[in-house]
């Protein structure tokens, strides 16, 4: 099994961790538990810097080709302005803001985030699992308050493509996801999508480098790009830690962030 090439989806790298390997043969069943610390900060079109906080837990259910994961995420923004939190992209650090605020005074909201469901399916495996096709769907639910979250649902659906060239596993992934839209926040559906490699430099330890991309999603929202490098380290037997660095490069994204992540396999 290469613990390496299963963080490379993203945000959270537990989400594509057991995906391949040994559990597809064997039919075996896996849960994941895990916990993170993401910050982002950007001024988002703004002049002044919107600093964001998320707490993720995440339980990850597995069985042969199939996966489910749960995240449920804490925030906390402090800022001048109205930045809400997504979930483009499959990750919980982007953010897209609007422009129109009477607000001229740094404040701080906190509470529960809107809370996520994936579902993948693995399509195609390899010989010896070096090359893959995942199939994934994704809800969001409004689960936070408005003040946090657009209150509306998103829908998703997304594929993973990757391959092993020795110890590089390069991937890319599309998606289309349908933004839940009211008439105080209109919202346009967006495609968005990735392009990463992963290097192995032993069971234990792997970087890797991924690219995103996402459609602006509204008439006062900007396109996201954003660049991620990060590694993962496999503490234990079945204990893997993971932290990232994040670059953004328009204003629909953070200026930069940094995130750390625990997780358990049992």
């Amino acid at each position: 099994m290469k613990w390496q090439t299963k963080w490379m989806a993203g945000t959270l790298a537990v989400t594509m961790g057991l995906i391949s390997g040994a559990t597809h043969a064997e039919e075996d069943s896996f849960l994941t538990l895990g916990a993170g610390y993401e910050f982002s900060t950007g001024k988002y079109g703004t002049t002044s810097n919107t600093d964001i906080v998320t707490i993720p837990l995440t339980a990850l259910y597995e069985s042969g080709p199939w996966s489910l994961k749960l995240t449920v995420p804490y925030l906390r923004i402090t800022g001048v302005g109205d930045v809400i939190v997504s979930s483009r992209s499959g990750g919980m650090h982007g953010t897209s803001t609007t422009t129109t605020t009477t607000v001229t005074k740094s404040t701080t909201r906190s509470g529960l985030g809107d809370i996520a469901t994936m579902l993948t399916y693995n399509l195609y495996s390899g010989e010896d699992f070096e090359s893959g096709i995942d199939l994934s769907g994704r809800i969001k639910f409004g689960t936070a308050s408005t003040t946090l979250g657009t209150g509306e649902n998103d829908y998703a659906v997304q594929m993973l493509f990757y391959h092993d060239v020795g110890n590089f596993t390069p991937s890319i992934m599309f998606g289309y996801e349908m933004l839940g839209s009211t008439d105080q926040l209109p919202l346009n559906n967006v495609f968005y999508g990735s392009v990463g490699s992963s290097y192995s430099f032993s069971d234990q330890v792997g970087v890797g480098a991924e690219y995103k991309y996402s459609q602006r999603a509204s008439a006062t929202a900007a396109e996201q790009r954003e660049l991620t490098l990060y590694a993962n380290y496999q503490i234990g037997t079945d204990v893997f830690l993971r932290g990232y660095l994040m670059k953004g490069y328009t204003t629909g994204s953070p200026d930069s962030g940094y995130g750390l992540s625990l997780a358990a396999v049992f």
